[in-house]
């Protein structure tokens, strides 16, 4: 489902002590903050109020129903009043899904005059929600916490945030991954265990020949590849001459697209090992269905790729960029310390400065013709890069802080699209942090999703976070890996 399609239940704490009068402001006001809060602009799916839950079977029954009701995305609780926590104890076991506790209250100001006991009865969140926030520390249950008044903007767009995660989660949890081939011989980091990443993050990730990928290219028609270049000449700077390796891309691009929606995937690898029966590598192929919102990662590497379109999918609807990415090469000159993010052929154009290039140049490996690609260079911006690597029993997910910046030469002989950027804290130390966590080559990059909004998902799909910021240091990175091996072992 599109990001619009989704929505979040509105669920307030309660009880009968207070009274039918109290209740019924209770219910009015839940529905007034549901209205104000889907009109704010903030939020990128709508809040659905569904009940002021005064009994254990009424929040049992509003999870149950939240569990099978695919649209809903997740579940924002508030206590209006004192809400005994034993009464959540039986729902909160059943939940699945992403879950936030909005601790708000409904007035912003305590009133001097008017209140009294009956305001004090009335507007007890400050009471309730932490009544109700201890069941759910006793239930050791994953969640978001969010204070602060429901109105003021920066709350908002936390919550928006929080509600993107809880989409990626519910994305991840149907995505299915193509894979043609295997991945790349001897590579360690792009392993992994599919069985325990489906029963963990819902992965769905198997292979298909690339036989039947050459058989879905062939039957692309002449009229077909003439409006996609069509397409590709108004998007495009057409940089080359060579037009019939272009118009190869446009078959691949249409017969792999053609591919993954009959199949149902989201994602998709390739190596430049297996390529029987193509005659190029997709190149531009797979930076225009990146483009589109599909996960890709080269060399077979899956996890890569279903990341890949995890992100674009907590992303949908912004326009910073988010691209399969690796770190190719350093500049290590004293005081001007920068990465420089490139791949083979594929790095997605949403992070592209200016209108990208369309050329054809040697590749020189794989053993096929001269494949078209888009050559461009990022965009600058606060950034994150994203690995997930299988550590073994559990998943870990690491997120380092990046700066990029605009490419401090041109590199006119580069012939593939490229991003530089200072990594934090800064690279000799990133480096070392990101080895010493294990992080892959391969990662996402993306000028959108947010360390908060990983952090997030990570504790949705209950998986390890890692995260490198500009106060990381070697040592205490050492620690913290270390107990993370000791809590995971326990879990």
């Amino acid at each position: 489902m599109a990001m619009k399609d989704y929505e979040f239940w509105f669920v307030v704490g309660s009880q009968f002590l207070y009274g039918p009068e109290v209740l019924d402001i209770i219910d009015e006001r839940a529905r007034e903050m549901a209205d104000k809060l889907n009109a704010s602009g903030k939020l990128p799916c709508k809040i659905v109020y569904k009940v002021t839950a005064k009994t254990p079977e009424e929040i049992t029954n509003v999870v149950k129903e939240a569990n099978y009701t695919d649209k809903c995305a997740g579940i924002i609780t508030w206590c209006h009043t004192f809400s005994p926590s034993k009464m959540w104890i039986n729902g909160f076991a059943l939940l699945q899904k992403p879950y936030c506790h909005f601790a708000t209250q409904y007035n912003r100001e305590i009133p001097n005059e008017e209140i009294d006991m009956d305001f004090m009865n009335l507007n007890q969140a400050a009471h309730g929600d932490r009544e109700h926030g201890f069941i759910a520390a006793r239930l050791r249950m994953p969640r978001k916490v969010i204070a602060g008044y429901w109105q003021d903007e920066d709350v908002q767009e936390r919550l928006g945030s929080w509600m993107r995660a809880a989409v990626g989660a519910a994305f991840s949890k149907n995505l299915k991954v193509m894979r043609f081939g295997d991945n790349m011989r001897n590579v360690a980091v792009t392993e992994g265990d599919k069985v325990g990443v489906q029963e963990k993050l819902g992965w769905q990730v198997n292979t298909w020949p690339v036989g039947t990928l050459v058989e879905y290219i062939n039957e692309v028609s002449d009229e077909e590849v003439s409006s996609m270049m069509s397409e590709y000449n108004e998007k495009y700077e057409m940089n080359t001459d060579n037009l019939d390796a272009v118009r190869y891309q446009a078959k691949e691009e249409l017969g792999i697209k053609r591919m993954l929606d009959d199949e149902g995937c989201k994602a998709f690898t390739n190596t430049f090992e297996d390529l029987y029966g193509m005659e190029q590598l997709p190149g531009l192929a797979t930076q225009r269905l990146m483009e589109k919102g599909y996960g890709y990662g080269g060399e077979g590497d899956w996890k890569v790729s279903a990341m890949t379109a995890v992100l674009k999918a907590i992303s949908e609807g912004q326009t910073g960029g988010t691209a399969f990415m690796e770190d190719y090469t350093y500049h290590l000159v004293k005081g001007s310390e920068y990465s420089l993010g490139a791949h083979m052929l594929e790095v997605c154009p949403s992070v592209a400065a200016e209108k990208p290039k369309i050329e054809v140049h040697p590749l020189g490996i794989g053993g096929k013709s001269d494949p078209a690609r888009l050559v461009f260079e990022g965009h600058p911006g606060d950034a994150i890069v994203v690995s997930l690597v299988d550590m073994g029993g559990r998943l870990r997910l690491i997120v380092q802080d990046i700066e990029c910046v605009k490419p401090i030469m041109p590199m006119p002989n580069l012939p593939v699209a490229r991003v530089m950027w200072k990594a934090m804290p800064n690279l000799t130390t990133g480096v070392e942090c990101w080895i010493m966590a294990g992080g892959a080559h391969h990662t996402v990059l993306s000028y959108d999703v947010t360390a908060e909004q990983m952090e997030d998902w990570a504790a949705m799909m209950d998986i390890e976070y890692v995260h490198i910021t500009k106060d990381t240091t070697v040592s205490t990175l050492k620690n913290d890996l270390f107990l993370a091996d000791l809590a995971w072992k326990l879990k």
